[in-house]
């Protein structure tokens, strides 16, 4: 795996852990979790900054950005007990498939 691909993974992996705190702190009141979130955002957006040394930026957003929101939609729904109606899945499936497109057939994907 190249190694733009790996701080970008681990990036929206780190958002997403920044998300779920930030939903846990319950508006910054609680401590922990609060920490949390300025850790795992912190690191989040130095590895996207690092990423964007191989892979231009809108690229990376869009894969950031769309990934995250999968993710953190599928932890809302399993963690915090969210409800999600059809409209919902129908569009976190056209992100999925958007980020595929320009993950198989975009050559903006890579320098």
């Amino acid at each position: 795996m190249p190694k733009a691909y790996l701080f970008l993974i681990v990036a929206i992996a780190a958002e997403t852990v920044g998300t779920s705190a930030l939903q846990a702190s319950q508006q910054f009141s609680k401590f922990w979790p609060s920490v949390l979130v300025v850790i795992a955002y912190g690191l989040s957006f130095y590895l996207l900054g690092h990423t964007l040394k191989y892979i231009p930026v809108g690229i990376a957003y869009a894969i950031w950005s769309g990934l995250g929101i999968v993710l953190i939609t599928v932890i809302g729904y399993v963690v915090f007990s969210q409800s999600l109606d059809l409209a919902a899945v129908l569009g976190l499936g056209l992100i999925i498939s958007g980020v595929l497109v320009i993950h198989l057939f975009s050559s903006s994907a890579s320098h």
